[in-house]
């Protein structure tokens, strides 16, 4: 027998040997793919069974979401009518103190001269009596 025929049937036998070695990695790739894909799929029933709850769940929070945001637009506008009630109010308030306050004086000022006029006329003369007249003349006599 020859060397090269030796060589060459070496050479082939371990070409075999090779591809029998990927033929098995392949097909332990082929079969753990095939696990995956079937965890994956088991995962994906898994996710459309609960996505129509979640998604129940999500439509309901975002009603109460809606409920909420209509609520608080109500809720400002109330604020804002009661801040320009408030400042309605202040406004009146401060007109009604400007329209009154100088008619109280007024009032004051007229019941004052009335007593001060009845006083004299009771009194007689500058409206003292005479203990005050005799009182007020020794004081001036003193500073004099």
């Amino acid at each position: 027998m020859d060397p090269a025929y030796l060589l060459d049937g070496g050479i082939g036998l371990g070409v075999l040997l090779i591809g029998i070695a990927f033929l098995v990695l392949f097909t332990r790739v082929g079969r753990t793919l095939d696990r995956v894909d079937a965890t994956l799929d088991h995962g994906l029933v898994q996710i459309e069974r609960l996505s129509v709850p979640v998604g129940e769940a999500l439509d309901h929070v975002g009603g109460i979401m809606g409920t909420v945001d209509v609520t608080l637009a109500k809720a400002s506008g109330v604020v804002g009518a009661l801040e320009h009630i408030a400042g309605n109010v202040a406004k009146t308030a401060d007109a009604a103190q400007g329209s009154v306050t100088p008619t109280l004086l007024n009032a004051a000022r007229l019941l004052t001269s009335l007593t001060e006029g009845l006083r004299r006329i009771v009194m007689g003369g500058n409206g003292r009596s005479d203990g005050h007249q005799k009182r007020d003349s020794r004081e001036h006599e003193q500073r004099g």
